[in-house]
């Protein structure tokens, strides 16, 4: 017998979103071919469909931007702050008008629920343009001198995660500052920042501004090296992170990095438990746990463990898995059929070294790239999965029995981007996130994100900040 009280399907039309069948380049304002023949395709993660081709960017393709961004760069930074602000007012206008197309452009594209795309996304990609936009003409009082200057063309690097926001978290400040951008977005989701060059035009941003090349780790490695780049941002993995560094060691460029994580959520024995599991859920699963500050190491006072768990289980067992365009679903599709084999390998590697696994009981459908939300018990410190980001919907539960064991093994991480601590009593939120080594302390709460704040890491998680006042300092010349 069905349940009468299931939830019937509420899927999101595709009919707001015209996908073309290919993209170029946006260069100096324009659409503009390839110099070379090579493409690449896009596809959905929840189908496996063909959603676009694009054009590979070779480094005569990036010389190309980067010299439309220089010559940008001369009459952008020379106008006044309250001009460049009124660009990125309207950008901002535009991306709340266009906010259901694009929103359903990004679910289509990387696979994640349209509910996060349309309630979480996309205004916060529009918060952070607006945020932005009122810094422009008050650079003076933002703690870095009377007059700070911009650095030049900042080539940016961003993820396949959260496309769109990375991008706004790039280009906003950068262009505030009066910086020129070339951005390269991931080679799985290209399609929100090509969309995004054509709001630049509705914006009527001056020509050379913003420029999008699109392509593999070979298009943002001759970005990164490019003579003429003043400032690297990169958003990815620790080890291209480091590549990057390595790179631009003794040369005179500014770099930012915003790299993997392995967040600890840590429950005191006071915590209120239904809100704790919603916030443990939130922390991991939110984006399929394709998130840099997700917090995928589950920290719980051994006194309430059994509890703390039953609970979780069954909160796992209500989550929807499917069809990312349907407004019930919770859990999307992973990205791609790489980042599925990376999560299932570490998912094994755990059970061979005797972690304890449970997943959801779910139908995963039969076309996508598809991974059921699972936990691991019995962890120690040890363990791969409390160790490598798995950077999937897989959350790994360690215990502790005092706070100063529950910092220890917080610390106990070669990241340091997020932690979560969950507890009534204020004092234990400040005494311990104080002594937590990482750039982000959630209390009470997880993954909530202001543009206002700014957001980075320690260790191998990065250096540098995006966000906040702090957020402009990366694109000044102070």
């Amino acid at each position: 017998m069905t349940n009468p009280f299931s939830y019937a399907p509420a899927p999101e039309s595709r009919s707001v979103v015209d996908i073309a069948p290919s993209y170029g380049l946006f260069i100096d304002g324009e659409f503009t071919e390839g110099s070379g023949e090579d493409r690449n395709k896009t596809l959905s993660p929840a189908t496996e469909e063909v959603l676009a081709e694009y054009v590979q960017a070779n480094e005569e393709d990036v010389d190309r931007a980067v010299r439309a961004a220089r010559k940008a760069f001369e009459k952008w930074s020379a106008l006044p702050g309250a001009e460049r602000g009124k660009y990125l007012f309207r950008i901002a206008r535009i991306i709340q008008e266009r906010s259901r197309e694009l929103a359903v452009l990004e679910t289509l594209d990387n696979g994640k629920p349209i509910r996060e795309t349309r309630d979480a996304d996309l205004p916060l990609v529009a918060a952070h343009f607006f945020y932005y936009a009122g810094w422009a003409d008050k650079l003076g009082h933002a703690g870095f001198g009377p007059d700070p200057r911009p650095l030049g063309v900042a080539g940016q690097v961003i993820p396949w995660n959260f496309p769109l926001l990375m991008l706004a978290w790039k280009i906003a400040p950068a262009l505030a500052t009066g910086n020129t951008v070339v951005l390269k977005p991931a080679e799985t989701t290209p399609l929100s920042a090509l969309f995004f060059a054509d709001i630049c035009r509705q914006a009527g941003l001056p020509k050379g501004v913003v420029n999008i090349v699109t392509g593999d780790g070979r298009t943002g490695a001759a970005l990164v090296n490019h003579p003429d780049i003043a400032k690297v941002a990169f958003t990815g993995s620790t080890a291209v992170g480091k590549a990057i560094a390595r790179q631009l060691a003794g040369t005179d460029k500014k770099l930012t990095l915003e790299l993997g994580g392995k967040g600890a959520n840590i429950v005191f024995d006071d915590a209120p438990i239904d809100q704790a599991v919603e916030g443990i859920v939130n922390g991991i699963f939110f984006n399929q746990g394709q998130v840099c500050c997700a917090g995928s190491r589950l920290l719980v006072q051994e006194s309430i463990q059994e509890e703390l768990l039953d609970s979780l289980k069954r909160r796992l067992s209500t989550l929807r898995l499917g069809d990312p365009l349907d407004k019930n679903t919770d859990i999307g599709a992973i990205n791609s059929a790489e980042q599925l084999a990376r999560i299932t390998a570490l998912a094994r590697t755990g059970e061979a070294e005797g972690a304890e696994r449970w997943s959801a009981p779910c139908e995963l459908p039969a076309s996508g790239y598809w991974f059921a939300p699972t936990l691991f018990t019995g962890v120690t410190q040890a363990h791969t999965v409390a160790r490598d980001e798995i950077f999937g919907p897989v959350l790994s539960v360690l215990t502790f029995r005092t706070p100063d064991e529950a910092v220890a093994k917080a610390n106990n991480s070669q990241y340091g981007l997020s932690a979560g601590i969950w507890t009534e009593k204020g004092s234990r939120i400040l005494a311990v996130a104080n002594k937590l080594r990482a750039g982000v302390v959630w209390a009470n709460t997880f993954n909530k994100f202001d543009p206002t704040s700014p957001f980075g890491g320690y260790k191998e998680s990065g250096f540098g900040r995006e966000g906040g006042r702090h957020g402009l300092e990366a694109y000044l010349d102070v």
